[in-house]
């Protein structure tokens, strides 16, 4: 599989559901990705994907839509929207098994671009590909957005209890600015606010270009689209 990060379309919403409910089982509602998407002008989300050469050579060749197949292409985006125009995001047919797919969706990143700060509103990876170097990559290319729309920081919320992504964030350079007691509805666990200010400034970019060397040469090269 070829491993690949775009922006988030329509017709991947089924899949990153299933990443939302593996990451965060207690959490209801489930975000509502298609007005995130078509509706709200300040969200942008981005996807990491394995592309499965194997599939997509079987699809082309059989032509076959089997009940939640993926379609490449403009195709699959088409049948994606006719799905979603035609039923809620939680009445989709069901899905291939994992290694059936000729797109897998990964990890997946919401940010939101405020007045001068991107909020990163939601970060999750799938169980089975954890541990892989995709949500440092999914960070990357949160801040590479923030920079790109000439934003001064980045902000998150991070529950108290979550070293591993603590860890991360404290690598590229996040730090404590505040505190949000019994944020998290499932346990009532506080969470802290994490800042990185200034993500523009040439210390920063010096800093963040060595740390995505490092990534790179630790997890390989990802495909960047979009």
């Amino acid at each position: 599989m070829r491993p690949a990060a775009r922006p988030m379309h329509t017709d991947d919403i089924a899949q990153v559901l299933e990443i939302e409910r593996e990451s965060f089982p207690t959490m209801w509602p489930p975000t509502a990705y298609k007005r995130e998407l078509e509706q709200n002008r300040l969200a942008h989300y981005l996807v990491t994907v394995e592309r499965n050469d194997k599939s997509a050579a079987d699809w082309a060749v059989h032509g076959a839509y089997g009940h939640g197949a993926e379609h490449p292409g403009a195709i699959g985006r088409l049948f994606g929207e006719l799905r979603h125009l035609l039923g809620n995001e939680g009445d989709e047919a069901p899905l291939q098994p994992l290694e059936e797919r000729v797109e897998l969706i990964t990890g997946v990143i919401g940010v939101w671009l405020l007045a001068d700060e991107a909020h990163i509103v939601t970060i999750a990876v799938r169980e089975s590909h954890r541990r892989q170097g995709i949500a440092e990559l999914l960070l990357i290319r949160a801040i590479e957005l923030a920079q790109a729309k000439e934003q001064q920081l980045v902000t998150l919320e991070c529950r108290v209890s979550n070293a591993p992504a603590l860890a991360l964030y404290d690598k590229y350079g996040f730090g404590k600015v505040g505190l949000r007691q019994r944020y998290y509805s499932d346990n009532h666990e506080d969470a802290y606010v994490l800042s990185l200010n200034p993500v523009r400034s040439r210390r920063f970019k010096e800093h963040f270009e060595a740390l995505k060397a490092e990534h790179e040469q630790r997890w390989g090269p990802f495909d960047i689209e979009g």
